[in-house]
């Protein structure tokens, strides 16, 4: 299947900061918009088959359904945890085999359950005898895994105080299980999304261990072990003490040659780090504090409703970065930044230390690719921000091989003509916009400082 959005290819020396630069002060673009790095996933791929190689990757679809990451998850070879049938038919259109779906919702709708029957998708979680008799009756031959509960001490999201059956009770589920005649292949878990706590994955497949073996005694023998998710994507973090663990502990409860097949269901560890989101500056607001200092009020054109969602739901902290290099020689002061909309909800951050900003000045968001746009709304009629992909030429030569990708989905090196060239250009659009001073503006910018270094240096949280 070909891919359905085009990649801009970029060329050797340019980085995601100089695309962002040269969209944001092209002259032509006042909108709020993503940078796709499809390289940066691309990695994270390497970076799993190298410290997690026994561990097969169900990439989490509900982190972010992007037809464009589903599609080059999918021709990377990995394969696919769905929490519906809405997800299971987007995955399916990619050509994926329902072997390499999990539906790993444990709590599924009848008309799901359904669905995922008249597709082939066999393998499916649950965690309590209600679903069981529900999937008896709508689903007698599906393949069964049993969800237990074992939370971690420090996580983004913890899952267990909604899924997952207590340990101690996991067994007569099973007996239940057994009397209806249902095919229960294995065990998972999920820690809990953004997990800081490597040890407890070596806690939870022990307690998996003695559940397989108190399993056999009943007369299942489970094939499949699933370790859910909880991996950190953000840049800067890594996969290595958790894989560190994992590995130990499959190396001890389930060696080579057991016989058991062991996924995972990474999100965000694929995609977080890939998504940089840049705001405009629409409107300023000079406060003056009791103490005789005065502070700012930013309002960008993305908010809570948005992009920033990941506030209130995946329980995100984001770090403005002031696009513009100039703001590094400007004075600290406190400053708030607030989204689009009429609601007082919509706070994206602060109070925090900024150098002063300006009207038609950007901020950047590093690692928006995880639960930001699948929950983004258009509420005030707000637009959801636009995704540019780009890929360099050592990434196409990764993927040169997949029959999906070919090079109609490249628009070649001409950055960021290309780029710019998809933008809105109506009037009401443009700001600042001088047809004299345009095509200068699309000469490349050099990068003198890193934007890692940046943070550190100019954004501080205010005490």
């Amino acid at each position: 299947m070909k891919f359905n959005e085009n990649i801009t290819l970029l060329e050797p020396e340019r980085s995601v900061w100089q695309v962002i630069e040269q969209i944001a002060y092209s002259g032509m673009q006042e909108e709020a918009f993503y940078v796709l790095d499809i390289g940066d996933i691309v990695r994270k791929h390497e970076e799993w088959k190298l410290k997690l190689p026994k561990v097969e990757p169900h990439y989490a679809v509900k982190c972010n359904d992007s037809m464009m990451v589903l599609e080059v998850l999918n021709s990377l070879g990995t394969s696919f945890d769905c929490a519906s049938k809405a997800e299971i038919a987007k995955v399916m259109q990619l050509g994926v085999d329902p072997s390499k779906i999990i539906f790993a919702n444990p709590v599924k709708q009848a008309s799901h359950i359904r669905y995922a029957a008249n597709a082939g998708v066999a393998t499916m979680t649950f965690d309590n005898e209600t679903e069981l008799h529900k999937i008896k009756s709508l689903y007698p031959s599906a393949k069964l895994v049993i969800r237990i509960r074992c939370d971690a001490t420090a996580a983004q999201c913890p899952l267990g105080m909604k899924f997952g059956v207590e340990v101690e009770n996991a067994f007569a589920l099973l007996e239940t299980a057994y009397s209806l005649e249902l095919d229960v292949i294995g065990v998972s878990f999920h820690v809990g999304s953004g997990c800081s706590d490597p040890p407890v994955f070596h806690r939870a497949i022990q307690a998996a261990r003695a559940l397989f073996d108190d399993a056999k005694r009943i007369g299942f023998e489970f094939t499949l072990l699933d370790i859910g998710g909880g991996f950190p994507g953000n840049k800067g973090s890594s996969l290595t003490k958790i894989a560190e663990v994992v590995n130990g502990a499959l190396d001890k409860f389930f060696p080579d040659g057991c016989g058991v097949k062991v996924i995972a269901e990474p999100g965000r560890f694929y995609v977080a780090s890939a998504y940089t989101l840049a705001t405009l500056i629409h409107s300023k607001r000079e406060v003056k504090n009791g103490d005789g200092t005065h502070s700012f009020m930013y309002y960008i054109n993305d908010g809570v409703y948005g992009s920033f969602n990941c506030l209130l739901y995946d329980h995100a902290v984001v770090t403005p970065i002031p696009l513009k290099e100039t703001a590094t020689t400007k004075k600290l002061t406190t400053g708030t930044i607030w989204g689009p909309t009429c609601d007082g909800l919509d706070q994206v951050t602060g109070p925090v230390m900024l150098p002063e900003m300006e009207i038609g000045e950007w901020f950047v968001f590093q690692n928006m690719g995880a639960y930001t746009l699948p929950v983004a709304s258009t509420f005030n009629g707000m637009p959801i921000p636009k995704v540019n992909a780009i890929a360099n030429e050592s990434t196409l030569l990764m993927l040169k091989d997949v029959p999906s990708l070919n090079e109609d989905n490249f628009k070649g090196n001409d950055m960021p003509n290309n780029l710019l060239a998809e933008l809105d250009l109506s009037e009401q659009n443009r700001y600042h916009v001088d047809q004299q001073s345009t095509s200068s503006s699309l000469a490349s910018f050099p990068m003198s400082f890193s934007s890692d270094s940046f943070i550190d240096d100019f954004v501080e949280p205010v005490n």
